[in-house]
């Protein structure tokens, strides 16, 4: 009878020992995944998945286009584009323009394309108002896409997630700390409506996978979008606010800003 007590009392400290140990395991374990497991409602561009892509129309002939000014620490290198409007040239500063006199456009040893200020000669101010109003329009209607598929993911921090195609709302700032990877094919589609600012730390990437494409990629952002240092991005950003890179900063897409870009030796490339 003693042994059989003590046995007992033997097999219930053991069951103790083993729940305080799973309890403890429990509370130290990592957050669990939060990337979606599938593509949201969508044909994506036809065949793929995810919303309808954002026309930008003529908007999307401009690899930078900004309103109030592009301001430049060099060397960057540009590949496309460059648009400023209503602001003058003198607003693009850091970029050492080369204009011919009368010219419609200039140059400059960091862009691989023209640049085009509302001051210049016909026909560039006719065609930079309509670009404008072009990115206006996208921007509206990125904002006005109903019914997305995911809101406030993990809180607004995307870092470490994969993010299938599909349409993703937040109602605060997004902050992207480390890597995170956009998968899906070329005819997919994302895009994301960020009633506040992007935050992307120095060294985070966005990635593309699966062989997605950076022209289906939009970023919708009514505040300030700021890439750190050596970070990546990838898309289609469009800022109601200003849009402001780091040294060594990278993008694959392009920057629409409804104010101001601010770049810092940068190497910004239309898809």
């Amino acid at each position: 009878m003693n042994r059989f007590s003590k046995a007992s009392k033997l097999g219930l400290w053991a069951l103790l020992v083993i729940g305080l140990v799973a309890g403890c395991s429990s509370s130290t374990a990592p957050a669990s995944d939060q990337s979606p497991k599938s593509p949201g409602a969508g044909s994506g561009t036809g065949t793929g998945h995810g919303p309808a892509p954002v026309v930008l129309g003529t908007a999307g002939t401009y690899v930078i286009l900004a309103k109030s000014a592009t301001s430049n620490v060099p060397m960057s290198a540009i590949t496309g584009n460059l648009g400023l409007s209503p602001a003058a040239a003198s607003f693009i500063t850091g970029f050492a323009l080369n204009l011919p006199v009368g010219g419609a456009f200039s140059t400059s040893a960091q862009v691989t394309g023209n640049v085009y200020a509302a001051d210049y000669a016909a026909p560039t101010p006719v065609n930079l108002t309509t670009a404008i109003g072009d990115m206006q329009t996208a921007y509206v209607d990125a904002a006005g896409r109903p019914t997305p598929d995911h809101t406030e993911l993990a809180a607004g921090n995307i870092g470490g997630l994969t993010l299938p195609a599909g349409l993703y709302k937040w109602s605060n700032t997004v902050n992207i700390p480390t890597n995170v990877t956009l998968n899906g094919g070329p005819n997919d589609v994302w895009i994301f409506q960020i009633a506040g600012g992007v935050t992307q730390a120095s060294g985070a990437q966005v990635i593309l996978t699966g062989g997605a494409l950076a022209q289906n990629v939009f970023w919708q952002v009514a505040g300030i979008v700021s890439m750190g240092t050596t970070a990546h991005m990838e898309g289609e950003v469009m800022s109601q606010t200003a849009i402001t890179l780091k040294t060594g900063a990278s993008v694959n897409g392009r920057l629409l800003a409804q104010t101001a870009v601010t770049l810092a030796g940068n190497t910004i490339v239309e898809e």
